[in-house]
C-alpha cells in the first residue's frame, strides 16, 4: 500500500539537540576532547565590569575553528552556515532556537584580542595534540602560500621622494578612471617614501615599456589600462602590510606569504606566520625554524630533520640548520 506524508506543524514539541547528533559525528567527538576554559582567565582584562555580556571568548574562537575547518572566509557566510548545522550548534553549546552571534560580533571580537592571544591558542591546542600523541616532532615539513590581501590593484598609490611627500599628501593627483583612491590612508609616511635607486627606477621604467609593448599573452592583457606595479614604486593605502607579489601564470595581485610548518607523524600544523609577500621563501626560513624550535622544545620534542623544496634552498640556510644540528631535506636551486 502506497504511502503519503502529511505533514503538519506541531505547537509543542519536544527535542534534544544531542539525540540528533551521531555519536560518530567529527563535531560531537571534538567536543568531547576539546577544552578551551583556559580562554577565561586569559581573556578576562579585555572586558569591563559593567554593561551588556559579551560573547562568550570560547564559543568565539570555536566559530573561528568552525570557520578553517569548513573553509569559509566570511563572517556573514560562516554564522549562516552555522545556523543551518545541528553538529555546529552542538559544537558550540547553542541549543536549535537559540539565535547565534551576529556576523558583526565576529569581527569586532576578532580585533579585540591582540596577536598573542591568538597564538597562545594555538600554543594550548598543539599541546593538546602533542598529549593525545599526534605530534611526533622529529620531522618537519614547511612550506608557504600567498594569502590574498583584503585590497585591491586599482587603489595603489605611487611612492614619492621624501622631500616631496608633504606636498604630494596636500593636493589631489590627476589620476585616470581605473584608479580609485582610498578613503583612509593608512600606510605610515616611510612606506609612502620611495626608496629606490635611481638604476632600479631605470629598471622599472625599461620593464614598463616592454610590459606595454609585449603583453599579449600576459594575464589581463586585454586590460588598456594595464601597467607593471611594483613594490618599489606603489604602496596599499588601505593595507599596507601587503604587498604585490605574483605566480607563475597568475596576475599580480596583493597578498601576505603564509609559511605554514607541519609535523609528518599526524600532519598536525605545529607552526604558521604571515610575512610580507615581497620577499623569497628562504629569507623567511630562518625564523620560522627559531619560532618552531622553541615551540617543540618547550613540549620536551627533538626536532631532527626538515622538508621543504627548492624555494627554502640557500647556503645561509644549509649552514644555520647544520649548526643547529637540523639534518634538512631541501633540493638546492
Amino acid at each position: 500500500m502506497q504511502g503519503k506524508k502529511n505533514y503538519q506543524e506541531k505547537l509543542f514539541t519536544s527535542f534534544k539537540l544531542s539525540d540528533r547528533v551521531s555519536k560518530e559525528n567529527f563535531y560531537r567527538r571534538l567536543k568531547e576532547v576539546l577544552d578551551l576554559d583556559f580562554l577565561y582567565p586569559l581573556t578576562n582584562k579585555f572586558y569591563g565590569q559593567s554593561g551588556q555580556k559579551s560573547i562568550d571568548p570560547v564559543v568565539f574562537f570555536k566559530i573561528c575553528l568552525v570557520g578553517y575547518l569548513e573553509n569559509i572566509t566570511t563572517d556573514r557566510g560562516l554564522m549562516d552556515h552555522c545556523s543551518m548545522r545541528m553538529d555546529i550548534l552542538y559544537f558550540l553549546d547553542y541549543d536549535i532556537d537559540e539565535p547565534l552571534p551576529w556576523h558583526s560580533t565576529i569581527s569586532r571580537t576578532r580585533q579585540l584580542f591582540p596577536e598573542d592571544i591568538f597564538e597562545e591558542v594555538f600554543t594550548r591546542v598543539l599541546k593538546l595534540c602533542i598529549e593525545a600523541g599526534l605530534v611526533s616532532g622529529h620531522t618537519q615539513a614547511i612550506d608557504s602560500a600567498p594569502v590574498k590581501a583584503n585590497a585591491s590593484m586599482d587603489s595603489l598609490e605611487i611612492k614619492v621622494p621624501a622631500d616631496e611627500l608633504e606636498e604630494h599628501l596636500s593636493k589631489v593627483r590627476v589620476q585616470s578612471s581605473r584608479d580609485r583612491k582610498a578613503k583612509e590612508n593608512k600606510a605610515p609616511k616611510e612606506q609612502q617614501e620611495i626608496t629606490a635607486s635611481k638604476k632600479e627606477l631605470q629598471e622599472i621604467k625599461s620593464r614598463n615599456k616592454r610590459w606595454s609593448e609585449d603583453q599579449d599573452m600576459r594575464p589581463g592583457a586585454k586590460n588598456k589600462g594595464s601597467r607593471y606595479t611594483s613594490n618599489k614604486t606603489h604602496y596599499s593605502p588601505t593595507d599596507p602590510d601587503s604587498r604585490i607579489s605574483v605566480k607563475p601564470g597568475k596576475a599580480r595581485k596583493l597578498n601576505y606569504l603564509c609559511n605554514i610548518s607541519v609535523d609528518t607523524g599526524g600532519h598536525v600544523i605545529t607552526d604558521v606566520q604571515a610575512y610580507h609577500a615581497d620577499k623569497k621563501d628562504n629569507q623567511y626560513l630562518q625564523d620560522t625554524v627559531a619560532r618552531l624550535n622553541r615551540r617543540l622544545r618547550k613540549e620536551g620534542m627533538i626536532w631532527e630533520h626538515l622538508l621543504a623544496d627548492t624555494g627554502y634552498s640557500s647556503g645561509e640556510n644549509y649552514a644555520y640548520l647544520e649548526a643547529r644540528g637540523i639534518k634538512s631535506y631541501i633540493p638546492p636551486h
